[in-house]
Formats: structure tokens, C-alpha cells, sequence
């Protein structure tokens, strides 16, 4: 095996992956530590299953959240930061929120000081697991949600400050707009270039995983100038930086009689409330979303409900230079320490992580195995409530049994 060494970005944005990368993590808050055990022996379990001695990760610990603040007296430490930027992947169990200590959410900061602009969250129903669903077998999307702006942006002023007030003033005497003077006062940045490099990298997904179409999500029809032109400027970048992979849902009706061309994908887009609607109903019409920053944190949850819930709901913060891959839950702080919680979303999203690598063998390893896991009835206390006949286990117990799965589903 060669001696362990730092993951490489090229020039045309992918990635040279060494046999032994460097890969940082934070452990995360609350249950972090738990389910970041479990996880990690899944995926170094994986990693052994798919390529023997050839292939191993070298963890490198960085830190931030509660352990940060311990070590560093920050929360967020720039060295933290400099190291995902250095390493290119980083992993990372849930973090808190500080309360009143002047960061609104360290994930989103993590998300806006990296550029991390396309969150991504695939949702596919795992057979077995638990679904408020008739046919949760239906759903199998991949949203990608625009990370950096909408309200997400933190711009706001409190109700009665004097920020609030001189903006309040400004919009009513200079722009014609009236606001009561009570009000608290927030901006909505939606940008041309942010909503195109989102979309451009929403449509690359489905050209390179064979999926039928893209639907861009917004509530134009009352938010005309920045979710309407979410779905203009998402068509704009189909057309502009995809000619001969996309076509939009209004020509496959008026050039080809509803019959979408062979090789082509569909760009569409649908008002918001009517896709929550549509997801429910006509799931298998949507296979990748892009959307505006609050509209897919909404989407991304109510799709994991439908199959089986957060705990079991990966997901990954993507940017040109470096990616940070994420258990899409909270810290759970009342069973923290306690071994109970489902590590699920952390070993899945590892799923990703391996996948983003390149080493797409061992990350169907983890899915398959973590499947199958789920399907022998040996699960955590948030499945096996509602699994009959399953038997409760701790979360490193369901880490160690889907180990034990790992060599029936290679055969």
C-alpha cells in the first residue's frame, strides 16, 4: 500500500483520489460521538471489503462545535476551515448552535465560509424501513439545494432597532413600499451566477446517472424576481451549457407531441406548493430537484419522512474546491453518550463520500449491507418501534451488524 497522502483536485474539477487519502472529521455534538464509531467502523469495513490491503482512509481529526470551543475557545476554528480546503473531503457528525455566542448556525457558516454552494440529498426508500407511504419504493430523487443565499443569508435586523428603522424609512419614502414600523426586516439575495453554477451541477448529476429529468422548484408566481428567476436563470443554464444533453418540458410538447427525445433530459419546473403535493402523489416523475435555499431544506426533510426519516437520510455540502459530507439530523443532546441513536444518515452520507471518491464499489457495499441490516430486523429504537418482530440493538451493535452483512451481499 502506498504511504498515505492528500486528495488532488484537477483543473477540470475531479478529483485524484490516492489509495490512502487523508480524510478529516468532526466527531460532531451530542450523539456525534456515537454514531461517528459506528459509522466509521462501517465504512472502514467497507473500504477493506471492496479492496483488501490495497485501499484504507487515514482519519484526521479536526474539530469544531462544543469540542472546538473546549480546545480552542472557538467554535469554529479557521484551522478547521484551512484543512477541509487543504484535504478537499472532509466528514462530520452533527454540530450545535451556539445561543447568543454571534453565529446563527455553524453549519451554515461552514457552508458560506467554503463555498459550499449545492447541498446535496438523495432520498431512496430502503426496503423494510418504516414509510407513512403506500408506495415509498416509488421515491428515488436527489435534491440539490442552493447552499449560500435565499434567507439562509442571515441579512436581518431585529423588530425596533435602529437598522430596522432606517430601512423601513428608506423603503417607504424613496421605494413607495410600506412596512409596518414594528416590523423585523430580512433580505432575500437570489443571484444569477449562484442559481447557474447549482443548476449546472444538478443537470451533470442526471447526465451522468441516466435520470429522465430536472425540475427546478421556486414560488415565482408571487416571488417573481427571485424565485421566478431561480426557474428562468435554471433554464437559461440548461440550454446555455447543455444544448445537446436537455430539452424543456414546454418543447417536448410543442416539437415533439409529448415524446421526450431519446437522450435527452427534461428541464421543468414546478411552483413549490404544488410539488410538496406532487412528491406525494406522482413521486416517480422526479428523479433530481433544484432549488432555492429554504424551499429544498422543506423539500429535502418531507421526502426523508416518506421514507423512514432523517435518521436514515444522507446528505453533502459541495463547492468547486472541497466537499464536506454531513449526517443531516441534529445533535439529539438528551441521548448523548447513551449508544442509542441510529447512525444511519452518517454511514449513508459516508456512502457519498466514497462515491464522490470514486470508490464506487465500497459505497455500494454500505448501502447494500446497511440494507440488509435493516432487513434482518436487527435496528436501532426509532426502527424497531415500529418494525415488528425486530429486535432493538444499540448503535454500535446495528454498525457491527451491518459489518456482518457486508460478506452475504458480496456473495
Amino acid at each position: 500500500m502506498e504511504k498515505q497522502s492528500k486528495i488532488t483536485r484537477n483543473s477540470n474539477g475531479t478529483l485524484n483520489t490516492p489509495d490512502q487519502p487523508e480524510i478529516p472529521f468532526i466527531e460532531g455534538d451530542g450523539t456525534g460521538p456515537d454514531i461517528w464509531k459506528a459509522a466509521k467502523m462501517v465504512m472502514d469495513a467497507a473500504v477493506s471489503a471492496a479492496y483488501g490491503d490495497r485501499r484504507k482512509i487515514a482519519w484526521r481529526e479536526i474539530y469544531a462545535g462544543e469540542k472546538a470551543f473546549e480546545k480552542t475557545g472557538e467554535w469554529l476554528p479557521e484551522a478547521t476551515l484551512d484543512a477541509v480546503r487543504e484535504y478537499v473531503v472532509a466528514i462530520k457528525g452533527p454540530l450545535t448552535t451556539p445561543v447568543g455566542k454571534g453565529i446563527r448556525s455553524l453549519n451554515v457558516s461552514i457552508r458560506q465560509k467554503l463555498d459550499l454552494y449545492a447541498c446535496v440529498r438523495p432520498v431512496r426508500y430502503i426496503e423494510a424501513v418504516p414509510s407513512p407511504m403506500k408506495h415509498p419504493e416509488k421515491i428515488n430523487m436527489v435534491v440539490f439545494r442552493e447552499n449560500t443565499e435565499d434567507v439562509y443569508a442571515g441579512i436581518e435586523w431585529r423588530a425596533g432597532s435602529g437598522e430596522a428603522a432606517k430601512l423601513i424609512k428608506f423603503l417607504k419614502e424613496t421605494m413607495n413600499v410600506v412596512v409596518p414600523d414594528d416590523a423585523g426586516i430580512g433580505l432575500k439575495p437570489i443571484s444569477k451566477a449562484n442559481t447557474k453554477r447549482l443548476v449546472a451541477r444538478a443537470v451533470v448529476h442526471a447526465v451522468q446517472n441516466g435520470c429522465s429529468s430536472v425540475t427546478l422548484m421556486h414560488k415565482g408566481n408571487i416571488m417573481k424576481f427571485t424565485e421566478g428567476a431561480f426557474s428562468e436563470w435554471g433554464y437559461e443554464a440548461a440550454r446555455e451549457l447543455f444544448p445537446d444533453k436537455t430539452i424543456s418540458e414546454a418543447e417536448v410538447y410543442e416539437k415533439h407531441g409529448g415524446v421526450t427525445p431519446e437522450g435527452k433530459i427534461v428541464i421543468k419546473d414546478r411552483i413549490a406548493d404544488m410539488l410538496f403535493q406532487q412528491v406525494l402523489l406522482r413521486p416517480e416523475e422526479y428523479s433530481v430537484i433544484a432549488t432555492p435555499n429554504l424551499n429544498g431544506d422543506y423539500l429535502s426533510d418531507a421526502l426523508a419522512a416518506q421514507v423512514g426519516g432523517l435518521g436514515m437520510a444522507p446528505g453533502a455540502n459541495i463547492g468547486d474546491e472541497c466537499a464536506v459530507f454531513e449526517a443531516t439530523h441534529g445533535t439529539a443532546p438528551k441521548y448523548a453518550g447513551m449508544d442509542k441513536v441510529n447512525p444511519g444518515s452518517l454511514i449513508l452520507s459516508g456512502a457519498m463520500m466514497m462515491d464522490y471518491l470514486g470508490w464506487n464499489e465500497a459505497a455500494e457495499i454500505v448501502r447494500d449491507s446497511l440494507a440488509a441490516a435493516v432487513k434482518a430486523g436487527k435496528v436501532t429504537y426509532d426502527l424497531a418501534r415500529q418494525i415488528a418482530g425486530s429486535t432493538e440493538v444499540k448503535c454500535s451493535e446495528f454498525g457491527r451488524e451491518i459489518v456482518n452483512q457486508m460478506k452475504s451481499v458480496r456473495g
